[in-house]
C-alpha cells in the first residue's frame, strides 16, 4: 500500500485511527473464545452462591449463549444507528463519540468478576456490541470518503485487516499464560478500554470527512482544507470536481432515509447485492470458528491445550491471508475474490464436518482432530480471501453520497442480526 501514490502521512494517519474501531470489533469477537470454560465456571458459582443450587448443564449453555450473543444484540442497534449518527454528528465526531459507549462497556466487563455479576458481564457485552455496530458502520464509511479514488479498494480491505488483528490481538491475550485464567479473563475483557482510548486521544487530530462537508453540510472551504492535509497538496480541484458532479447527479437524493430506500425501486438492486452480501459472510458459519473454535477442537478429540494455541493459528491465518487480499481486491476484482472465497469454505466446511464426525470426541484419535484444525485453518484462509472483506466495503461502492448512510445502516443491521443467529443458535445445535 505504502507505494501506491496517494499515501500521504495525513491519509495513513487517519486511517490507522479510524480503523482503531474495527479492531475494537475484532478484538471483541475474539475474546470470548478462549476463556469459554473459566467464564462458564464463573457464572455457576455466582449462580450457586446466590441460590445454594447447582446450575444445571442447559441453563449454563443459555446463558453463556446470551452472554456470546448479546454482543450481536447491541450490534444490530449500533449498526442501525450508523447512519443517523453519520449524518448529525458527522463521521469524524460520531466515531469520538463512541468511544464512549466502548468505555463504560469495558468498565463493566472488567469489574463484573469484582461485582460478583454475570449481569453486569452480559451488560458490558451489551454495551461494547454497541460501539462495535457504530464502529462497523462508521468506520467503512469514513474509510471509503477520505480515500482518493485508487486506494478505495485496498483501504477497504484494511477495514478487514483492523478486524484480524483485533482477534490476533484477541487470542493471543486469551492464551492460558497470558491473560485466559481464572484470575485474568476480567483483564482480558477489560482491555476493551485500550483501542477505545488510543482512538480518542489520535482521532481529534484527523480532518472529517471532505465528502461529508462537502456534500452534506454545503462547507466548500472547510471541504477543500480537509482535502489539502490529507492528500498534502493544495491541488485538490479534481477531488473537489467529482464530489461536485456526484453531489448534482444525486441532489434528489440529497436526505434518503432508510424507508425511503426500502420503497426505491432504483435502488433496490444494489441494496439486495448489499445485504446478500453481508448474509453470505455472516451465515457462511465463520464466527463458529471465532467465538466456539477451543470447543470444536475439543470436540473433534484434541486436547484443550492444543486447541487453545490452534485458535491463536486462526487469527494469524487472517491476519497473512487479509495483507494478501490487500495487493489482490484492485487486481482481481471483488466478484472473483468473493466467489472463490465462498467456493472454498464450502469445501472444507465439509471437510471439518467429516473429521469431527470421525474422530467421535475421542482424545485418542487426536491425528483426526488435527485434521479438522487443517480444515478450520483453510476454510479461515477462504474466508479472508473475500468473504471477510469485500461486503464491508461493497455497501459503501455501490451508493453514492446520499443513500450511502442509509444503505450502511440496512446492511450493517442484517450482518449483525445474521451474527446473533449464528452465536445463539450454535451451541444448542452443538448440543
Amino acid at each position: 500500500i505504502l507505494r501506491l501514490k496517494g499515501l500521504t502521512s495525513m491519509l495513513t494517519f487517519s486511517i490507522f485511527s479510524a480503523v482503531l474501531g474495527m479492531l475494537q470489533f475484532g478484538y471483541n469477537t475474539g475474546v470470548i473464545n478462549a476463556p469459554q470454560s473459566t467464564i462458564e465456571d464463573f457464572i455457576a458459582k455466582v449462580h450457586h452462591d446466590r441460590t445454594g443450587q447447582t446450575l444445571s448443564p442447559t441453563l449454563k449453555s443459555f446463558i453463556w449463549s446470551v452472554t456470546v450473543s448479546i454482543f450481536a444484540v447491541g450490534g444490530m442497534v449500533g449498526g442501525f444507528s450508523g447512519g443517523y449518527v453519520a449524518n448529525y454528528f458527522g463521521r469524524k465526531r460520531g466515531l469520538l463519540l463512541n468511544n464512549g459507549i466502548a468505555l463504560l462497556g469495558g468498565a463493566l466487563m472488567g469489574l463484573s468478576k469484582l461485582a460478583t455479576s454475570y449481569e453486569t458481564l452480559i451488560a458490558g457485552r451489551l454495551l461494547i456490541g454497541l460501539n462495535c455496530g457504530l464502529a462497523t458502520a462508521l468506520s467503512p464509511m469514513y474509510l471509503a470518503e477520505i480515500a482518493p479514488k485508487r486506494l478505495r479498494g485496498a483501504l477497504g480491505t484494511v477495514a478487514q485487516l483492523g478486524v484480524t488483528v483485533g482477534l490476533l490481538l484477541a487470542q493471543i491475550m486469551g492464551l492460558p499464560s497470558v491473560l485466559g485464567t481464572a484470575s485474568g479473563w476480567p483483564t482480558l475483557l477489560g482491555l476493551a478500554l485500550a483501542p477505545a482510548v488510543l482512538q480518542l486521544l489520535l482521532l481529534p487530530f484527523c480532518p472529517e470527512s471532505p465528502r461529508y462537508l462537502l456534500i452534506t453540510k454545503a462547507r466548500l472551504p472547510e471541504a477543500t482544507k480537509a482535502l489539502i492535509r490529507l492528500r498534502a497538496t493544495p491541488n485538490v480541484e479534481e477531488d473537489i470536481e467529482e464530489m461536485e458532479a456526484e453531489e448534482r447527479a444525486q441532489q434528489a437524493e440529497a436526505s434518503i432515509s432508510m424507508c425511503e430506500l426500502l420503497r426505491s425501486k432504483a435502488l433496490r438492486t444494489p441494496l439486495i447485492i448489499g445485504v446478500v452480501m453481508q448474509l453470505s459472510q455472516q451465515l457462511s458459519g465463520i464466527n463458529v470458528i471465532f467465538y466456539y473454535s477451543t470447543a470444536l477442537f475439543t470436540s473433534a478429540g484434541v486436547e484443550e491445550a492444543v486447541a487453545k494455541y490452534s485458535t491463536l493459528g486462526v487469527g494469524l491465518v487472517m491476519v497473512v491471508m487479509t495483507l494478501v487480499s490487500v495487493a489482490l481486491i484492485d487486481r482481481a476484482g471483488r466478484r472473483t475474490l468473493h466467489l472463490t472465497g465462498l467456493g472454498g469454505m464450502f469445501i472444507f466446511s465439509i471437510a471439518l464436518t467429516v473429521f469431527i464426525l470421525l474422530s467421535g470426541g475421542e482424545t485418542g484419535r487426536s491425528w483426526i482432530g488435527y485434521l479438522s484444525i487443517g480444515s478450520a485453518l483453510l476454510f479461515t484462509v477462504f474466508f479472508a480471501i473475500g468473504p471477510g472483506s469485500i461486503p464491508w466495503m461493497i455497501t459503501a461502492e455501490l451508493f453514492s453520497q446520499g443513500p450511502r448512510p442509509a444503505a450502511m445502516s440496512i446492511a450493517v443491521l442484517v450482518n449483525w442480526a445474521a451474527n446473533m443467529a449464528v452465536g445463539l443458535l450454535f451451541p444448542l445445535m452443538t448440543s
